[in-house]
């Protein structure tokens, strides 16, 4: 296994907030019984076309923030399923404003938090929408910022998105550990610069992109593991 010890241990850990963080099929998995048959493809539906359109208005140069962007996946994805439903879409879009936590986000903040190691989000979400999901899944007192590519107005996985954890901590990119479940933006990230850790919780092939993640897990529980913050004491209080 390859540990950020090897090159020494990380300045700070940048992770990546949905899908990363934040399980981005919860809104949908609460309303799994009446949507029954449906559900799954929702999911997957609304996650593709939510992606896509981050990357084709950075490629034309048309920004609009993450909500207008995912309200529009849904939109696609519900009328493309047959779901006319405004209550429906209203809950779901409302719901992912307080996504839950995927169970292994607490423990390696907190792990981080005891190495001395600082710990942002760095995510294609707008300002609003990151605060509530932290602040809705008591995740507030283990994050130092939360970057929004709001303020350079283009998604992942522009480089500029990238330069905004290297700005706000004020160390070279070789000194940040990138954290996400993203193979795409796990690899756009190692080639920005980062030291980057792809969490896979699925299993998924490696992406043939530009950057190769330097690690790899299955789980973020594995993470303090991988970084070996075990090697940094907490900073006497």
């Amino acid at each position: 296994m390859t540990t950020v010890a090897d090159g020494g241990l990380p300045a700070a850990c940048v992770f990546d907030a949905y899908g990363t963080l934040f399980d981005v099929a919860g809104p949908v998995e609460r309303r799994a019984a009446t949507l029954g048959d449906h559900a799954a493809r929702l999911v997957t539906l609304w996650r593709d076309k939510q992606l896509q359109y981050t990357w084709l208005r950075s490629l034309e140069g048309r920004y609009v923030d993450f909500e207008r962007v995912t309200a529009d996946a849904l939109d696609f994805a519900l009328e493309s399923l047959g779901l006319d439903d405004c209550a429906l879409r209203d809950d779901l879009l409302r719901q992912y404003h307080a996504l839950p936590a995927f169970a292994d986000v607490k423990p390696a903040l907190s792990h981080l938090r005891a190495a001395g190691i600082r710990a942002l989000i760095l995510s294609n979400g707008s300002p609003a929408m990151l605060q509530s999901a932290v602040t809705a899944a008591g995740l507030a007192p283990y994050f130092d910022d939360i970057l929004s590519v709001d303020s350079v107005r283009v998604f992942k996985t522009d480089p500029r998105v990238y330069r905004l954890a290297v700005d706000a901590i004020g160390v070279e990119a070789g000194r940040i550990a990138f954290v996400s479940a993203n193979g795409w933006d796990a690899c756009a990230g190692a080639a920005f610069g980062f030291r980057s850790f792809w969490c896979n919780r699925s299993g998924q092939p490696r992406e043939r992109l530009p950057g190769r993640p330097e690690g790899e897990v299955r789980s973020l529980a594995s993470l303090a593991d991988v970084l070996d913050v075990n090697r940094r004491k907490a900073p006497s209080r």
